[in-house]
């Protein structure tokens, strides 16, 4: 059985986990999801644990499309790492830092992170480094491009195979900097920006997920309120509930085994179906 070793906590994948988004950030692309006082954070991932989540996700720079302006590494620093020190005082949960920078990588892992979760999949400079030194496991996440450009149009012949070689890319490259292959967990990276998905795009990977799962590593899969519900629905964020718990669903009988969402208590109950039914 698979288990990640996170800074003296234990991931085991013998169920689906869910992994809860806390964006401390003032522009996340869900309202909802963005906390940006050190209490209202607590408050929060007092809720998420109560409601079964198994990772706590502390993210201080928002890539969706359109979000105010870079975010130095300082400010970036500023916001999360206070945060991750007092998630780690409170709870047992594994902390999963949301970030690219070498430095926020490192400081954050002092700080008592248990997890990396990168959207750009190391390839900021330093950030392949920063992330061996810490012995933590990693996120490799599927993105396009590092900021789209405005008219930006993504194109894929074979968006799931071509995704699949980026990843496999990405894991040799953190071999070849000192990662086990061990740490490291995939994230084919569902949305628009700079993880360069058209709706389109999107359904197909989901509906391909599989081919992702069987290359051996555990996949995340974080489809959460995204836009590509949007496409399909023509429902704002705030009413995508739904059709985000029918997708988590799907990427967990695809084999993803953590979904990262918005919408903890909800989730944990859907995943739980999924896995008495595997179990049945």
């Amino acid at each position: 059985m698979k288990k990640l070793k996170c800074a003296g906590k234990t991931l085991t994948f013998d169920r689906t986990l869910v992994m809860g988004i806390l964006n401390v950030t003032p522009d996340s692309f869900f309202e909802g999801s963005r906390y940006q006082s050190l209490d209202r954070v607590l408050k929060v991932a007092e809720q998420m644990v109560a409601d079964g989540v198994d990772i706590l996700d502390v993210g201080g720079e928002s890539t969706r499309p359109g979000a105010s302006g870079a975010v130095t590494c300082e400010q970036e620093l500023e916001r999360v790492v206070p945060v991750v020190e007092a998630l780690n005082k409170n709870f047992d949960q594994v902390i999963s830092l949301d970030t690219s920078s070498a430095l926020v990588i490192a400081e954050g892992a002092g700080a008592g992170a248990g997890m990396i979760n990168d959207v750009r999949a190391l390839k900021r400079k330093g950030a392949l480094e920063a992330a061996a030194a810490t012995d933590l496991p990693v996120v490799l996440m599927h993105s396009l491009v590092d900021q789209p450009e405005p008219g930006f149009e993504p194109h894929y012949d074979d968006v799931a195979g071509e995704v699949n070689d980026y990843l496999l890319e990405r894991v040799h490259a953190c071999e070849a900097a000192g990662i086990d292959r061990e740490r490291l967990v995939l994230d084919p990276g569902f949305g628009g920006g700079m993880f360069g998905k058209k709706p389109t795009y999107d359904l197909q990977l989901l509906k391909h997920l599989d081919r992702i799962v069987a290359q051996g590593f555990p996949v995340l899969a974080g489809m959460s309120r995204k836009s590509f519900i949007a496409a399909v629905l023509d429902k704002p964020a705030e009413e995508r509930l739904n059709a985000s718990l029918a997708v988590a669903v799907m990427a967990a009988q695809a084999g993803a085994q953590i979904i990262r969402v918005h919408d903890v208590a909800e989730t944990v109950d859907a995943v739980r179906m999924v896995d008495a039914v595997r179990r049945a």
